[in-house]
């Protein structure tokens, strides 16, 4: 078995056992797994996962709005808006921003 058919093998048997209502030894038992090999493969994946961005990284487009006061609308990619930023709400808008 080459080392991505091998890596296949264990995305597609941790799929498997994910929508199964079994715990991992009970999997591996039942699919004569290694229980080991299942927990090593287990743990690659879900770090494969941990390290790649869930979004895209990249520029956000910011506007300032037509207004006297000096606000700004972030509009982002997903078509979200946030209005009425200012220097007194721009640690907020951070916290948001961090959140999504």
């Amino acid at each position: 078995m080459t080392p991505e058919e091998r890596t296949q093998f264990w995305q597609q048997q941790i799929s498997t056992w994910q929508v199964s209502s079994l715990s991992g030894q009970a999997f591996c038992r039942e699919n004569n797994l290694s229980y080991h090999q299942f927990v090593y493969w287990r743990r690659k994946q879900n770090k494969a996962r941990s390290s790649q961005p869930d979004s895209p990284i990249g520029f956000a487009r910011v506007t300032q709005t037509a207004s006297s006061k000096c606000e700004l609308t972030l509009t982002l990619p997903n078509g979200l808006s946030i209005t009425g930023i200012h220097t007194g709400n721009i640690e907020l808008v951070g916290a948001i921003l961090r959140q999504l």
